[in-house]
């Protein structure tokens, strides 16, 4: 061998040594993939709190375990792009990959996610509604359709605790109610109707300042939104009805987004979406009361101080018996559309049953 063909092998040989790691590390690098994820609500409200808290590092855990993709999360949370009224049309567009949709400020758009909310007095365990909702938008073509029109993919559902009131006076009785403006999320709104009052339209991002400048003398939410909200200092006199909980939206990611996924990425999400949907079930039932408690608590020196007052459960049998046929709304406005409304109420209401609730109005009768 002569010394140039030495040195040519050892060159060859130093060149092969050195391709070695760098083949390695090409073979095992990960994909990254941009995404934005975004909300017209802070994270201090739970749901979408657990957009960051949950959903997110589930995605990332088991892409970490595929080792082959992994997700730049770019988030916009806090209306930081769009505000409550284009939760459903700023993923349809585009505007952000994933976000939380506000079903239920979409009476027109989402007609079918309405239900939960014409059955007031059903259940006030979370875990019952956002069961049985995502049941029905799995199983059921006509609720899985009205989130793919939109060009939207479903992937975690979100409910509320149960309502009550907060006020600026307090009621001891329903009549206590006639004549006065009350705040309320959209068709939720719907339920003011039994005891006279004028309902107003609003966000847990407006209550505050509608309730301070007297758009609203009160409103009908939940512990777990008036607590970040502060709405306690402005509306002390908590009366607890107990309305029970609603089905108000989900996570979902825009359809074209979606489709560029790999299949991996795609189940991740699923699998994901369906623990956040698990694990904001259980919290939401966990909190409400811890919730009540803090308010009471940081409401206790203000002027007047924060009281919670249960609403007589004769007033609450007046206000149950008085309520409209809210569920035969809902029937006949989507039969009109071609649905079989009153098959899907049946449905929905067996699947609440099933898991344990014991309505205390039956809606589909």
């Amino acid at each position: 061998m002569t010394r140039v063909d030495s040195l040519r092998r050892g060159v060859a040989a130093g060149l092969f040594a050195l391709a070695l790691p760098l083949a390695a590390t090409t073979a095992h690098a990960q994909q990254t993939i941009n995404l934005t994820i975004a909300s017209s609500h802070p994270t201090t409200i739970p749901w979408v709190g657990f957009m960051q808290s949950v959903f997110m590092p589930e995605v990332d855990k088991r892409l970490a375990a595929g080792g082959k993709y992994k997700i730049n999360w770019r988030e916009a949370f806090g209306g930081s792009l769009y505000k409550a009224n284009a939760t459903l049309t700023s993923v349809e567009q585009g505007i952000t990959d994933i976000g939380w949709v506000f079903s239920y400020l979409e009476p027109s758009k989402m007609p079918l996610s309405q239900l939960s909310v014409h059955t007031p007095f059903t259940t006030s365990d979370t875990r019952v509604v956002l069961g049985a909702m995502v049941e029905m938008i799995e199983k059921v073509p006509a609720f899985r359709q009205e989130w793919d029109r939109h060009n939207v993919v479903f992937l975690g559902g979100t409910g509320s605790d149960t309502y009550d009131l907060y006020t600026k006076f307090p009621v001891r009785t329903i009549d206590d109610l006639k004549g006065k403006k009350i705040s309320a999320p959209g068709i939720l709104g719907q339920w003011m109707r039994a005891v006279g009052a004028t309902p107003v339209d609003g966000a847990l991002t407006t209550f505050y300042t509608d309730i301070q400048t007297g758009v609203s003398e009160g409103v009908l939410s939940l512990a777990t939104g008036v607590l970040p909200a502060k709405i306690y200092e402005v509306a002390p006199y908590i009366t607890k009805v107990n309305m029970g909980v609603v089905f108000s939206g989900g996570v979902a990611i825009n359809k074209d987004t979606w489709n560029k996924l790999p299949p991996e990425v795609q189940q991740a999400m699923r699998e994901a979406g369906a623990e956040y949907t698990r694990r904001h079930g259980d919290d939401l039932v966990a909190r409400h009361e811890t919730a009540i408690k803090l308010i009471v608590e940081r409401g206790a020196g203000q002027n007047p101080p924060v009281t919670v007052t249960p609403l007589p459960q004769a007033e609450r049998a007046k206000w149950i018996a008085q309520t409209p046929d809210l569920a035969g709304e809902w029937i006949r406005n989507n039969s009109a559309r071609g649905v079989q409304a009153q098959q899907l109420l049946s449905q929905y209401m067996a699947a609440v049953k099933a898991r344990g609730a014991t309505p205390e109005r039956n809606w589909e009768r």
